[in-house]
């Protein structure tokens, strides 16, 4: 499993993301996606980084605005 994080920027990442995802070869790898925010969700997200990913499964994780330590820790060890 990989784990990407990045703000959201109009409800989707930003291109850079795009840009590493189709760097490597993630096939068959699972991808869970963190993310910070001014007030958008993950919107197309997922689906738009899909195409930069092909064979990968990337899923929707967790946008970790004003999360503490701790109950960010405990969303990572629920992800194992």
């Amino acid at each position: 499993m990989t784990d990407a994080g990045f703000p959201i920027w109009w409800y989707v990442a930003p291109t850079i993301v795009n840009t590493f995802l189709e760097k490597y070869n993630l096939n068959g790898k699972k991808i869970v996606l963190f993310a910070t925010s001014g007030g958008s969700g993950f919107g197309n997200t997922v689906s738009e980084l899909k195409v930069s990913a092909p064979g990968a499964d990337i899923v929707e994780g967790k946008l970790l605005n004003g999360l503490s330590k701790t109950e960010i820790e405990n969303w990572v060890k629920e992800l194992d």
